[in-house]
């Protein structure tokens, strides 16, 4: 890692649709300064951060419009190209290293520029474990979805949308409205960060966890969760018996298991992780099952033309739900006859901005904070550097495509 950390700034998000998050909360960043006395903090004004310009100076931060003089600039999601400032240092979720095509543009102006590049995803520990993640928050507001998904679909109360609520209490405080619970059986994939925030607000609904064996029983009344483990939900093609370690290494030859779940699960919540290689979970074919119980599928990991065919589309915040035609395999009107309900946002840590901010800037803070200002981990920072003054890094000089004009990698 090269160069100074000690004067950051805190940028404003500028991307659309509005992002309220915020890498570095009030409350944190005077934290930071206590333990760090020789830190120059500043955070740029904005009107739409979760977080108010008022609560920074309450928190004794200053506020600065113009971080021309700023050693590294800090933010959540992507800077638009115009908003670049030249040879500077970032530290974002750039959404790059998979050469994303809507985010080439921004690529190409890093390069161009000669700015220092650094993802917040390709940060690591020793031992290969990401350090800061809202994936957490992505299975809570995902879960919470689901259920309140649940009750629109039962005629029940309407549960207040997510982003509306003032906070993760508040969530916990709507599930209390939950309707025909004896019919709520929800088979879940996923078990890291996404699936544990899911379980925190399932758990806070009171519903119970039961074994894959029970539920494909049919017997226990509802509420119910039932996390699937990867032997669960995957199987050898050829019938040998199923070695996790071979699959993580290499998921082809295996068949998704999940279907046998659906005949008697009435929700299915994908958190989980999935790679290209391996095979579907879901199909149009399998969705035109007879005899299922679906009736709602929250696609929390939300991979568009991926392992789920009925997440046809992203969704949104404001508009989470639409209906899946397992006739027609297209979308129709969330809750029409015959159609099973599909809960696919991409940006859901978005609806919960002050909570998501707050233990995201905890892991900062502790994490890489002391890193970034040359106390602790460099080679964290080393493996997180996709580009450096303006040329790609030699770990990622297969993005040179990519990124066009750049030069050559070092």
């Amino acid at each position: 890692m090269k160069g100074s950390n000690r004067r950051i700034g805190i940028i404003r998000e500028w991307k659309v649709p509005v992002d309220r998050r915020v890498a570095m909360t009030p409350k944190a960043a005077r934290r930071a300064l206590a333990m760090h006395p020789d830190l120059d903090l500043v955070v740029e004004p904005s009107p739409v951060r979760a977080f108010s310009d008022a609560e920074y100076e309450a928190a004794g931060v200053r506020l600065a419009s113009d971080l021309s003089d700023r050693d590294l600039l800090i933010g959540v999601k992507e800077v638009p190209v115009e908003h670049l400032l030249e040879g500077k240092r970032y530290l974002i979720f750039s959404h790059t290293i998979k050469k994303q095509p809507h985010n080439r543009k921004l690529m190409q102006a890093v390069v161009r520029k000669g700015i220092t590049l650094i993802d917040h995803e390709l940060l690591t520990d020793s031992s290969g474990e990401r350090v800061l993640a809202f994936g957490h928050w992505a299975g809570v507001v995902g879960a919470y979805n689901a259920l309140r998904g649940w009750n629109l679909l039962r005629g029940g109360p309407e549960l207040k949308a997510a982003h509306l609520c003032h906070d993760l209490a508040e969530l916990k405080h709507q599930v209390l409205k939950l309707v025909d619970r004896d019919a709520l059986h929800i088979v879940m994939t996923g078990a890291g960060r996404v699936g544990q925030g899911a379980l925190e607000m399932l758990e806070a609904a009171d519903l119970r966890r039961t074994a894959p064996a029970d539920l494909m029983a049919g017997t226990l009344p509802g509420p119910t969760v039932t996390v699937l483990g990867t032997g669960d939900l995957y199987h050898r093609a050829d019938g040998a018996p199923f070695d996790r370690s071979a699959f993580h290494r290499d998921p082809g030859g295996h068949r998704a298991g999940l279907l046998p779940y659906l005949r008697h699960a009435s929700v299915y919540l994908a958190c989980h992780f999935w790679d290209p290689r391996g095979p579907k979970i879901l199909t149009h074919d399998d969705l035109r099952t007879p005899g299922l119980a679906l009736r709602l599928i929250a696609d929390v990991s939300c991979d568009v033309d991926g392992p789920i065919d009925s997440t046809l589309r992203a969704s949104t915040i404001d508009e989470p739900f639409y209906g899946y035609s397992p006739v027609t395999s297209g979308e129709v009107a969330f809750g029409a006859a015959g159609s099973i309900g599909v809960m696919a946002v991409d940006n859901l840590p978005c609806a919960l901005p002050r909570d998501a901010s707050e233990a995201f800037a905890q892991d900062l803070m502790d994490r890489v904070l002391p890193a970034l200002l040359g106390e602790g981990d460099d080679a964290m920072i080393d493996r997180a550097t996709i580009v450096e003054e303006g040329r790609l890094t030699a770990r990622f000089s297969h993005l040179e495509d990519y990124a066009a004009e750049a030069t050559n990698a070092r």
